[in-house]
């Protein structure tokens, strides 16, 4: 079960979030959706094409990016979740930035995606006093320089324990479960070989009690894999969300809705049919 303030997903099958990069330098599509109105026209497509959730950012987490001030967040989002009021999925804040968080619940949103998994001052607090879910996702460092010596004694273990403590945070705080996602952060700090320990690991993951969620569309470790441009990645992205939900995921972030949706429908068929 997933709440998401007046959204309730009985989680019978895999949910699809549709990525709405708001920015000049998200690594895939950087610039293409960073206008108010481009932004919502392709969140309106990505509804059309079966989305189940909008997820929207304003500041690129990709490897090597530059933080951006909390004002310059705000003017990019704030517009495109009111634009988009009304429309029949939730809207999803990805953000680190307490301000954000609070502003865009006000503005509409009804999930934080939180790469940083609230540990900014006032956040926890922020999204404890809301009735919105929130993703916790782990990663090592910061952006800026993650991916340059990232390392771990082993990192299905200290990915799990993290979110695991997370969680319990939450939950303490008296966030129930069926508000809170996991994250494992594909590519947040980890090398392809930690990338693919995490994803043959994720079934394990099942223990924390909470629905799953996998990011690995269009991502640096399917280019390692396949030797394809960011640009060419579909048939990989695809493949790798299919993967994921086999090993457990509940929710798979994508850039390519329309396609990943269709797979999905293929994958829900034959295991409803198995059953």
């Amino acid at each position: 079960m997933l709440r998401c303030k007046d959204f309730q997903f009985d989680l019978a099958r895999p949910l699809v979030m549709g990525i709405v990069n708001v920015t000049p330098d998200s690594f895939s599509d950087g610039g293409r959706h960073a206008s108010v109105h481009a932004a919502i026209e392709h969140a309106q497509q990505l509804v059309a094409d079966g989305a189940d959730i909008l997820d929207i950012g304003g500041e690129s987490t990709r490897p090597g990016a530059d933080a951006v001030s909390e004002q310059q967040e705000l003017d990019r989002v704030l517009p495109v979740i009111e634009g988009l009021r009304g429309i029949p999925v939730p809207i999803s804040i990805d953000t680190c930035k307490t301000g954000v968080m609070r502003a865009a619940l006000a503005a509409g949103a009804s999930l934080v995606n939180d790469v940083n998994a609230l540990q900014a001052h006032g956040a926890l607090e922020v999204l404890a006093g809301s009735d919105a879910a929130v993703c916790l996702m782990h990663k090592q460092g910061e952006p800026r320089s993650m991916q340059q010596q990232p390392h771990y004694a082993d990192v299905v273990a200290e990915v799990h324990a993290f979110l695991r403590e997370r969680v319990a945070l939450l939950q303490a705080a008296g966030v129930p479960s069926e508000r809170i996602v996991v994250d494992p952060g594909f590519g947040f700090g980890k090398t392809l070989a930690h990338n693919l320990a995490l994803l043959r690991g994720l079934s394990g993951f099942a223990s924390l009690g909470v629905p799953l969620l996998a990011g690995l569309s269009r991502k640096s470790m399917l280019g390692a894999i396949t030797g394809r441009d960011v640009n060419e990645r579909l048939a990989a992205s695809v493949a790798a969300a299919l993967l994921a939900v086999q090993r457990g995921a509940a929710i798979v972030r994508v850039h390519d809705v329309r396609e990943t949706v269709d797979a999905l429908k293929i994958w829900h068929a034959v295991n409803e049919g198995e059953r």
